[in-house]
C-alpha cells in the first residue's frame, strides 16, 4: 500500500515523502521485533549493546567503544550497562592497564539469550521475503548513500 493511502496525507515533495516513508516503515518493522525483545525484558538499546559485545568475541570492550558502535548514539551507555549487569548478562571489570576504564564483556547467560533472540529475529527477517534479493541490495545501497552525505 502506498504511504499516502496508509497515512491519508500528501507531501511537499518526493524527498519529503521519502523521509516520512522511511520513518513510517522503520516504525512498522520494529514494532514486532521490539515486542519480541520485551518478552525477554530487553530494550532495543540493551539488545544493541549485547550484540556489540558478542561481536567482540570475548575481547573486553570499553564504554567508549560501545558508544562508537551504537545504532542509537544518544543513549546513556553507562546506564544501559548498569541495567544489563542487573540482568546478569554481562560482566564489568577494572581494566588492568587503566584503572579509570572498565572492561565490559558478555557472559554465557547473555550469549544464550542472544541465541534465542536470533531465532526469533530470523522469523522476523522471513517476513521480508516478498522483497527480492536485488531489491534488498538496491535498498541497502541507497540507504548507505543517504547516510554517507552529512546532514
Amino acid at each position: 500500500m502506498k504511504i499516502e493511502d496508509e497515512i491519508q496525507s500528501s507531501f511537499k515533495s518526493d524527498y519529503h515523502k521519502l523521509v516520512v516513508n522511511l520513518h513510517f516503515t522503520y516504525m512498522r518493522l520494529t514494532e514486532t521485533f521490539q515486542a519480541s525483545l520485551k518478552t525477554h525484558d530487553l530494550t532495543s538499546t540493551q539488545f544493541n549493546v549485547l550484540r556489540i559485545l558478542r561481536g567482540q568475541k570475548q575481547v573486553p570492550a570499553s564504554i567508549g567503544l560501545i558508544k562508537e558502535r551504537m545504532i542509537e548514539r544518544n543513549s546513556d551507555v553507562s546506564r544501559v550497562i548498569d541495567r544489563l549487569l542487573k540482568k546478569d548478562v554481562i560482566e564489568r571489570k577494572e581494566n588492568k592497564y587503566d584503572r579509570r576504564q572498565r572492561d565490559i564483556i558478555i557472559n554465557k547467560k547473555g550469549l544464550d539469550l542472544l541465541e534465542i533472540i536470533d531465532n526469533e529475529e530470523s522469523n522476523f527477517i522471513k517476513s521480508l521475503e516478498h522483497v527480492s534479493e536485488s531489491e534488498v541490495q538496491l535498498m541497502n545501497d541507497l540507504l548507505d548513500k543517504i547516510r554517507s552525505t552529512p546532514l
